[in-house]
């Protein structure tokens, strides 16, 4: 098939590597000049592990290309997919308005006497509703009566997790695909030809809201561990051992995964899809009072994090941070908690450097490098290389990941926050 992909950042990137390794011919499109001009010299746009072999050889054998504007790439497309952000809005719900103005783009481009109907699929999380109130009115706008002939809409949640999105896109843990009345979609099931995973085939809604169902439910099970946490760190409770009690309970208490005490939540998606939530929620009258105590939950966590990270230690004295993005094997900061703990380091007076060897300012695109220069605008001059990093100059250690598993530092100067205590 031919598949038009639109918004190259972490999710649209993946997504245009895998198909493409799949022999689909793949083009991208993005307004930012830097991911085209990348994706177009065979590099991945972002860091994803093994994301820029695939786009390498893809591009080596002429199945990928991008472009910042749309012109004539839906002509013969069988298949578009829509991955553009949907941040966080002032009041809490999503952001819309890339949504609107690519979907709005795409009518526009569409032929209406087209052979075939193109598939139009949505990755983007948005409101329950948005593909029928927001996308469907825009696309009958342009296309009038021909729309429902013209376009087969479809929404397609993807459960990627960054640093691990490869593997995840082969061997995801379901498939939803939403349509108009839970028909099922011919151009789909090709695309997830050879994927083994359970298929849902459900209505445009249940697919909307799976990612809040999901992203909340995380969020739900690491706030509650942490708070568990802080109460065993406080009352001098071993909460490793609470864990590995709890965890052994695989029956009822599902998984360990984000059940862990550690690191704070954070990234693209659980603070977004809470946030969205809470306002769907006291949109429509529904009462989602934990939900509502997570974001809350989370930052005092982070604040706990802080305190136990410098005590007993003079402000004033250096302190090198270890990892800055939110997760291991990723460049993302976009909400990073390593981002709060470097921006509450200088506030309270330390001398910061910082050590994560996948954060380069000048690849920094995007939301991304907004998120950075707002809330840490002297990046560029706290990032230090491995050798400054073990150089043993620093008063303490501060690790957010398992990054500091590749450092030789002093043990007793660190202190791993992402560690259950």
């Amino acid at each position: 098939m031919k598949i038009a992909i639109f918004g190259l950042g972490y999710v649209g990137s993946t997504a245009a590597g895998c198909i493409a390794s799949q022999g689909h011919t793949v083009v991208g499109v993005d307004v930012s000049q830097a991911k085209v001009d990348a994706l177009n010299a065979g590099r991945a746009p972002v860091y994803e592990p093994g994301l820029d072999e695939l786009i390498s050889t893809a591009r080596a054998e002429g199945r990928i290309a991008a472009a910042t504007e749309l012109t004539d790439q839906l002509d013969d497309a069988d298949l578009a997919i829509v991955c553009v952000g949907t941040p966080s809005g002032v009041d809490g719900a999503h952001d819309m308005s890339y949504i609107a103005q690519v979907t709005r783009n795409i009518a526009e481009a569409l032929k209406p006497d087209r052979e075939k109907p193109l598939t139009l699929a949505y990755r983007s999380t948005m409101r329950p509703g948005s593909c029928e109130n927001i996308i469907w009115p825009i696309i009958e706008n342009a296309l009038g009566a021909k729309a429902s002939v013209a376009v087969e809409l479809v929404y397609n949640p993807e459960f990627l997790r960054e640093a691990s999105a490869i593997e995840d896109y082969f061997n995801p843990p379901k498939i939803v695909i939403g349509t108009l009345g839970g028909k099922p979609s011919a151009n789909m099931h090709a695309l997830h030809d050879g994927i083994d995973a359970p298929v849902f085939e459900v209505g445009l809604r249940e697919a909307e809201i799976t990612k809040f169902v999901d992203n909340s439910w995380h969020a739900v099970k690491v706030a509650f561990a942490n708070e568990i946490g802080r109460v065993c760190q406080n009352l001098d409770i071993s909460a490793r051992d609470v864990h590995a009690i709890f965890k052994s309970d695989t029956k009822l208490n599902i998984s360990a995964y984000y059940t862990r005490p550690g690191g704070a939540f954070g990234g693209s998606c659980l603070p977004k899809d809470v946030r969205a939530l809470q306002y769907i929620a006291a949109d429509t009258g529904s009462a989602t009072h934990l939900v509502d105590s997570l974001i809350r939950s989370n930052e005092a966590h982070k604040h706990h994090q802080f305190q136990h990270a410098v005590q007993g230690l003079e402000p004033g004295a250096k302190v090198l941070l270890v990892g800055l993005a939110f997760k291991l094997e990723t460049d993302d900061l976009r909400e990073s908690p390593a981002v709060d703990m470097a921006r509450k380091l200088l506030e309270a007076g330390y001398d910061l450097d910082i050590y994560d060897p996948q954060i380069e300012p000048d690849n920094l695109v995007g939301q991304n490098l907004g998120y950075a220069y707002a809330w840490l605008p002297k990046i560029d001059g706290l990032l230090v290389d491995k050798a400054a990093a073990e150089s043993g100059a620093h008063a303490r250690v501060i690790a957010t990941n398992r990054l500091i598993d590749t450092l030789s530092v002093a043990a007793d100067k660190v202190v791993d926050v992402s560690a259950i205590p």
